[in-house]
């Protein structure tokens, strides 16, 4: 952890800066205990940008940002906006201090994104030694509001996606024993306020190995297994841990290499730290998905998958169904208000529907620009044209008082309507004729919310208790099922799905409060918590 063992070694001049990249330096970001600044290093290539905060090393009490300078040039160069950043250093400031800062910077950075062309999004961090601690703190506490401190922007988090973890120190109670740390007793009481005789809890507060979660960011620890400073069971131990709790964890072994690696040594894990960086900071190819937010809020939410950053918002009054439309609007239901809403591609209503509903739960713009509407208090569905005037309808008690949920006209000309309290799906011909239906085995102890027709002639429909997605052929033959009773993929209730341009199947969890991404496989690729929002229904824009 001493000086001589950091990564990079601090320049007495900056590098000269190459013509595609853009230096603001001494950028200050704080001003809690003394003036802490960074050197920011940019592409010139319009972003944004994902962004990269490294923290140097010095054994919590040297050290200098300048370190990382090369490092940060050579991000830039590969479209990363990369800052390294001062912090206050012991003895005249003890941990959490350190801790604070570099949380600080990284608000930084998420609050001035579009001054500096970062995605707020994918902000990653790396450091060695010391510095490798600090980022591991970064990334383990990310919801752990002791560590914020009382710098600026207090109102933007300080999470990171990922870290790089140069052989940062991980539990502080096993830095002292014999032969794992050649300057432990020198530097750690200085940055904790005691050794480990007389301040034991502290360096057990300060230890990141403690700090592991599920929730933790996806981390990669680079350690040789001959560290003086630094022992390289840290890592293992660390390692281990986020493996242990389903976190993301991977541990590269630099055989024989001490702190500080040097040549071949140093090209390796400079490369494994890039590779790690493209892998969790660059975007994957997202699509735009709308959902529609049938909890408190009452939303219709635009956000990315497979990220699930929301975009924007508009009020649906708690309905239950969106349409996205060729012109990039939206159709959707404010049942509670007894009306359709179509908004264009800036969200500006520009049509409303329709006097006499009761209660609509559906709605879908078919192609002959007639709109069809499942209204479940009045229990029928109804074609209706811009002036609200009714083209064609079916109706039955057995829809009435809330029974029925989605409806859906076929490329065929049919409609699917989802009798919900019967745990049924009926198609209906343009004569209002039921040419086919199905009921789930269980019948009235499950909900049936919506069905779709493939162009195989299966169907495919959602289900609750417990929730299934499942794809029946002609004949009624459940040929593919989802969740269910198997042990695989559990969910509550079954609601909206829709199909992503890959051919995987997004379903809408709706009482466990996610949206799930499954392939042909029936395997979950990806999986988005939604929080306070219960998604009723996804669309997806193509």
């Amino acid at each position: 952890m001493i000086v001589a063992a950091l990564l990079f070694l601090a320049q007495a001049q900056t590098p000269t800066i190459p013509d595609n990249v853009q230096a603001e330096l001494d950028v200050e970001y704080s001003r809690v205990g003394q003036r802490s600044a960074m050197d920011i290093f940019r592409p010139k290539s319009p972003g944004p940008h994902p962004a990269i905060l490294a923290v140097h090393g010095g054994g919590f009490r040297a050290g200098s940002r300048t370190g990382y300078i090369p490092l940060c040039i050579k991000a830039a160069q590969r479209g990363f906006v990369c800052a390294t950043a001062s912090y206050r250093l012991s003895p005249g400031a003890q941990f959490p201090a350190p801790v604070e800062d570099v949380k600080a910077a990284v608000r930084y950075l998420r609050a001035n994104a579009a001054k500096y062309d970062i995605d707020p999004t994918h902000i990653g961090a790396t450091g060695g030694s010391a510095g490798g601690h600090l980022v591991l703190m970064l990334g383990l506490t990310a919801n752990n509001k002791s560590f914020e401190g009382s710098g600026p922007n207090r109102d933007t988090s300080s999470a990171v996606q990922c870290v790089v973890n140069y052989y940062g120190p991980t539990d502080f109670t096993q830095s002292y024993a014999p032969g794992k740390s050649v300057d432990a007793a020198d530097v750690l009481p200085l940055f904790l306020g005691g050794d480990l005789e007389h301040n034991r809890k502290m360096h057990l507060i300060a230890s990141p190995l403690f700090y592991v979660s599920p929730q933790a960011p996806p981390i990669l620890s680079i350690h040789g297994t001959k560290d003086r400073y630094v022992a390289y069971e840290h890592s293992v131990w660390l390692t281990d841990k986020l493996k242990a709790a389903g976190a993301d964890a991977e541990l590269e072994t630099i055989v024989d290499a001490d702190h500080g690696f040097k040549g071949a040594d140093a090209e390796r894990a400079e490369a494994r730290m890039f590779a790690f960086f493209d892998k969790h900071l660059r975007p994957a190819s997202e699509t735009r998905i709308f959902v529609a937010d049938h909890g408190p809020a009452g939303q219709i939410v635009a956000m990315m998958w497979p990220s699930g950053r929301e975009l924007w918002t508009l009020p649906n009054d708690r309905g239950h169904d969106v349409q996205v439309l060729p012109s990039g609007g939206l159709l959707f239901t404010v049942g509670p208000q007894k009306k359709i809403v179509e908004v264009d591609a800036a969200g500006k209503t520009i049509w409303t529907c329709c006097d006499g509903l009761e209660h609509p739960l559906a709605a879908q713009r078919l192609d002959s620009g007639l709109t069809l509407i499942g209204d479940a208090k009045a229990g029928r569905v109804i074609e209706v044209n811009k002036a609200g005037a009714i083209q064609w309808k079916y109706e039955s008690p057995d829809l009435a008082n809330m029974r029925m949920r989605n409806a859906h006209r076929t490329k065929q000309g049919t409609t699917l309507i989802a009798v919900e309290a019967d745990a049924k799906l009926i198609e209906v011909d343009q004569q209002g004729k039921i040419i086919w239906q199905w009921q789930a085995p269980e019948g009235s102890k499950r909900r049936l919310y919506m069905g779709r027709r493939l162009p195989n002639g299966n169907t495919v429909m959602s289900l609750n208790d417990p929730g299934e997605v499942v794809e029946v052929n002609p004949e009624g033959k459940v040929v593919r099922s989802i969740g269910g009773k198997k042990m695989d993929i559990r969910m509550g209730w079954a609601s909206g799905f829709a199909f992503l341009p890959s051919g995987n199947l997004l379903i809408s969890d709706y009482t466990g409060r996610r949206l799930l991404e499954v392939d042909a496989a029936g395997a979950v690729v990806h999986e988005v918590r939604t929080g306070h929002r219960t998604v009723a229904s996804v669309a997806v824009a193509q």
